[in-house]
């Protein structure tokens, strides 16, 4: 419980790190915010293969309804966020970054308010992504998912400041709200560690369910905002700089 507490506060954490490198940064530049997003998407990408997708169809044991149950949770993950991008407009549309018209700072803030709820609703999954796959008790492939999840969250925690401060918004009420959006998912992460606990026959398909969702936002929001600027083939040997990285990594743990 101890170690899932920890990993709970650190892939929160990484959020707050990456709020902090956002103060000093102000306003990076499209390929730098680019070719970080392509790497932590590498990342993220080995995390739901080798640490949730293949041990969701190894926990399934020899029952040929195994794969099913693995297909089965990997789409309604997908389609779990899917819904979710029905209720909150896609992340890069509120960054203001993209309009040529300059909104007033009411219409402004309502933009970056809206951008902040995004980031938050999608921490949920990815927190209890990182808690469901504690519940295989296979450590390595633990932390190789939390690794991963928290490795994105630093992007994301960066490019959310510049629009609230360019908002008006205070610079501690700024800091504040981005934390939050951390304490989502150091909640997302407990949720998905003691479901699990309490019933292991969930197993399977919770971690398959997981690994969907971190597959939506992997290639619904991840790798088209890394394409989007010019930046197409060094943010794809970037994605698989991280994806050999972190396969590496889970092979030297394993």
């Amino acid at each position: 419980m101890d170690m899932v507490l920890m990993t709970a506060l650190g892939v929160g954490g990484a959020t707050v790190i990456g709020a902090l490198l956002g103060f000093l940064l102000k306003k990076p530049s499209h390929k730098f915010n680019d070719i970080i997003l392509s790497f932590a998407a590498g990342v993220m990408l080995a995390a739901a293969v080798i640490g949730l997708i293949i041990p969701s169809m190894e926990y399934g044991g020899e029952n040929k309804l195994s794969i099913l149950v693995t297909v089965v949770g990997i789409f309604c993950g997908a389609v779990c966020l899917n819904l979710i991008d029905k209720l909150v407009p896609h992340l890069h549309k509120l960054t203001g970054m993209e309009g040529e018209v300059h909104p007033d700072k009411t219409s402004q803030l309502n933009k970056v308010l809206l951008f902040v709820i995004a980031i938050a609703i999608h921490n949920l999954p990815e927190g209890i992504a990182a808690g469901v796959s504690f519940g295989t008790e296979d450590v390595s492939r633990a932390i190789t998912v939390a690794g991963g999840i928290a490795l994105q969250n630093i992007p994301e925690g960066m490019v959310i400041i510049a629009p609230m401060i360019a908002s008006g918004m205070s610079h501690k009420r700024t800091f504040v709200i981005a934390m939050m959006t951390g304490v989502v998912e150091v909640l997302g992460t407990l949720i998905g560690y003691f479901a699990v606990s309490i019933s292991a026959a969930i197993l399977p398909f919770a971690l398959a369910f997981a690994g969907g969702t971190m597959l939506y936002v992997i290639s619904d929001e991840m790798i088209p905002e890394t394409h989007a600027h010019g930046n197409e083939r060094g943010a794809t040997y970037t994605l698989l700089v991280g994806f050999a990285l972190m396969m590496v990594f889970d092979f030297l743990l394993g």
